[in-house]
């Protein structure tokens, strides 16, 4: 265990975004992009962008930024810059956890060592890994206090999701979910929410058991909602949809981040956030994914300590009023505050909705409707063409 006199982690954050690259003229996705725009890309973002399992994929990674308002200006900047290379190459940016109508049996897995071994090894399980997300960092020095503040803040997963839902389409189909992006996720092995260990040195052990035994070859192969990064001295959260609107994934990182400072001042003061059992927390899991941050009679998540469904509006009052200090500390007061307005008009899964039922009350058939709702998420995309940025 970290000792209690330790220097205050840096709390640094990182986010990583991924992204659908679409046909500008069908708004289905690229199936198999020219090589030249990911060379293009580099040229202007180095590192910062990746290729991903899928052709059609795109990835981001912001340097360590510091304030929120750094990790906002390197969103601006990487998306402008990927949609105007995409647009080189008639294509767009789009960002939703899953496309409103593509078929994943139309796609192709990007060619290379790691994308081929699992490809091979998971088969048909990861051919239908026609998803996006978002992850955020969080840097945390100590490799003890990693493992500890994860088991703490797990519980914090599903209020996490549920002001992220992207993904209510699959396939062509209104889902029912907010997010069905962690329905097909969770057929993968070790993903889920992680296990609680009680030291640095025991979470090696069982990774390495795993290494050992030829199953995986590093840490990065865990796949948990919560996870320390096996490249970085980071808390990586990785249950979040990507956030179609920028400002979104700010506050969303911006909240991860305060999260982890208030369980770390709990812990300065003798103190900690209860650790409650898996299942009980799964059921939120499940809670965020059927209905996410919206009202509604049986919408909201358990809250544990009451032992009843409460609303969602009302359990991210008391997370403001939890991290509030924190959000001071680190200048973000109106980034975390954000999240009262993505409850108010709702996240990306609730307006593509709206835009799809409008969009047949007008007489529109379902191809066409879906269309509609991809048109909008590229332009919600792009800072550049946002008509209310």
């Amino acid at each position: 265990m970290a000792g209690a006199n330790a220097r205050e982690p840096g709390f640094s954050i990182g986010i990583e975004e991924e992204f659908w690259l679409v046909d500008r003229e069908t708004r289905d996705l690229a199936k198999d992009p020219p090589a030249e725009f990911l060379k293009d890309a580099k040229a202007k973002l180095g590192d910062q962008v990746s290729s991903e399992f899928m052709r059609c994929q795109v990835e981001t990674g912001s340097q360590v930024c510091n304030s929120a308002l750094e990790a906002r200006e390197q969103l601006i900047e990487m998306r402008s810059t990927l949609s105007e290379v995409a647009a080189k190459y008639d294509m767009a940016l789009l960002a939703a956890s899953t496309h409103p109508f593509a078929q994943w049996d139309d796609q192709k897995h990007t060619d290379g060592e790691r994308y081929n071994t699992i490809a091979r090894d998971l088969r048909t399980v990861v051919d239908r890994l026609l998803i996006c997300g978002m992850h955020v960092h969080v840097g945390i020095e100590d490799d003890d206090l990693r493992i500890e503040l994860m088991a703490q803040a797990s519980y914090f997963l599903p209020h996490l999701l549920a002001l992220t839902t992207s993904s209510p389409f699959w396939r062509g189909k209104e889902t029912g979910l907010q997010t069905f992006r962690l329905s097909v996720f969770d057929n993968l092995p070790r993903t889920g929410l992680p296990e609680v260990f009680g030291s640095w040195a025991e979470y090696r052990r069982h990774v390495d058991m795993l290494i050992n035994a030829g199953v995986i070859e590093d840490g990065t192969k865990l796949w948990w909602d919560l996870r320390p990064s096996d490249r970085w001295p980071t808390l990586e959260m990785r249950i979040a949809d990507v956030c179609t609107d920028l400002e979104d994934a700010v506050c969303v990182a911006s909240i991860t981040r305060c999260l982890m400072r208030m369980l770390y001042r709990l812990r300065r003061n003798n103190q900690r956030w209860r650790i409650y059992a898996n299942m009980l927390v799964r059921e939120n899991r499940w809670r965020a994914c059927r209905y996410g941050s919206d009202p509604g009679e049986k919408a909201g998540l358990i809250d544990f300590g009451r032992g009843e469904i409460v609303p969602y509006a009302d359990l991210l009052e008391e997370i403001l009023e939890l991290i509030r200090s924190d959000a001071e500390f680190f200048g973000c007061v109106d980034e975390v505050e954000h999240a009262r307005t993505i409850i108010k008009r709702g996240t990306s899964a609730r307006r593509q909705r709206e835009i799809y039922d409008a969009a047949i009350e007008l007489g529109a058939s379902s191809k066409d409707a879906l269309i509609a709702v991809a048109d909008v998420l590229i332009e919600r995309t792009d800072p550049n063409a946002r008509s209310d940025t």
